[in-house]
C-alpha cells in the first residue's frame, strides 16, 4: 500500500486539459483500429494540388487493391467533392457514414450541406471540433489506408490531426516555382518538429525536371516520390467530376509508380 502511494505521488501531475486531449487521443486510436495505414496529403501553399494528388492516389490504391478511405479535411474549404463530381445532398444520421464512390470510402463538410457555393464561415475551435468528429465519430470499418487532403498552413487543422491522430507519415506536395518549394520545406519542417514522419515529396504540375521536388526532398532529408506533369487532361477530368486515374492510363501510371515507393517503405 505505502510503495503504490509513492508511486502514485511520483507521477507527473497534469492539468485536466491536458488529460482530456491525452483521452481523446487513446479514444481515437481504439476507433480507428481498423485502419491499418493513415497518411496525410500537405504542404503549408494553396494552390499546388494537394487535393489532385490525394484523389488520386486514393483511387489509383484502389485499383491496387487496396481497401482505402479518403477524408477531405480542409473544412471550411472543402473541393473533394467536386473533384468527384458528387452534388447530391446527404441527410446525415449519427454516427456519421462516409459515402461511397467507385469503392472509395469518401467524407467532407461538403456533403453537410445543400449549396457546394455556400461559405462555411467557422472559427479555429470549431474547425478543430468537427476534424475530431470525423476520426471519432464516423464509422470508416476497416481500412489499408486512410488518406487525408489537409489545408494549406500550419495552424489549426493541420495541428488537429497530428495531435489527434497517430499518422504514418505526410505526402508533400510542391510544384516547381520556388515559393512553393519553400512553402512545402515549411510543412515538412512543421511536421517533423511534431514527430511525423515524411513519407515524401511529389511534384505536381511538373514540366519534367524536378528540380524542386528534389531540391525540397534534399532539404526535409526524404525521398522524392516523383512527378505528376502538368497535364491539360488532369485539369479538364477533375472539373467534369471524373477521377483522372480511372480515365487515362498515363495519369493513372504516374500515380501508380508514387504509390509503389510508399506501399514499399
Amino acid at each position: 500500500m505505502a510503495t503504490e502511494e509513492a508511486n502514485q505521488e511520483q507521477m507527473p501531475k497534469m492539468h485536466p486539459s491536458i488529460l482530456k486531449i491525452i483521452n481523446q487521443k487513446k479514444e481515437i486510436r481504439t476507433k480507428l483500429a481498423a485502419i491499418k495505414h493513415k497518411i496525410g496529403v500537405y504542404s503549408a501553399k494553396g494552390g499546388v494540388g494537394k487535393t489532385t494528388v490525394a484523389v488520386n492516389l486514393a483511387f489509383a490504391m484502389k485499383e491496387q487493391g487496396y481497401s482505402v478511405g479518403l477524408l477531405d479535411a480542409d473544412i471550411d474549404c472543402p473541393n473533394v467533392t467536386l473533384f468527384l463530381g458528387i452534388s447530391d445532398y446527404v441527410e446525415q444520421g449519427y454516427p456519421l457514414k462516409p459515402q461511397e464512390v467507385n469503392g472509395v470510402k469518401v467524407l467532407s463538410t461538403a456533403m453537410f450541406t445543400d449549396d457546394a457555393k455556400k461559405p462555411i464561415i467557422w472559427r479555429g475551435p470549431l474547425i478543430a471540433k468537427m476534424i475530431s468528429e470525423f476520426f471519432e465519430n464516423t464509422e470508416w470499418g476497416e481500412l489499408d489506408y486512410l488518406i487525408i487532403d489537409l489545408p494549406p498552413g500550419t495552424s489549426d487543422a493541420p495541428l488537429s490531426i497530428i495531435q489527434l491522430l497517430e499518422l504514418d507519415g505526410f505526402v508533400i506536395v510542391t510544384t516547381p516555382p520556388k515559393i512553393a518549394s519553400i512553402n512545402a520545406m515549411r510543412s515538412g519542417m512543421m511536421a517533423k518538429r511534431l514527430g511525423v514522419a515524411i513519407l515524401g515529396v511529389v511534384e505536381n504540375m511538373s514540366s519534367g525536371d524536378p528540380k524542386g521536388g528534389k531540391e525540397t526532398a534534399e532539404v526535409l532529408g526524404c525521398d522524392f516520390l516523383g512527378t505528376i506533369k502538368n497535364d491539360p487532361a488532369l485539369s479538364t477530368l477533375s472539373d467534369e467530376g471524373k477521377v483522372p486515374v480511372l480515365e487515362d492510363e498515363r495519369i493513372r501510371q504516374e500515380f501508380i509508380n508514387i504509390i509503389k515507393k510508399i506501399t514499399n517503405r
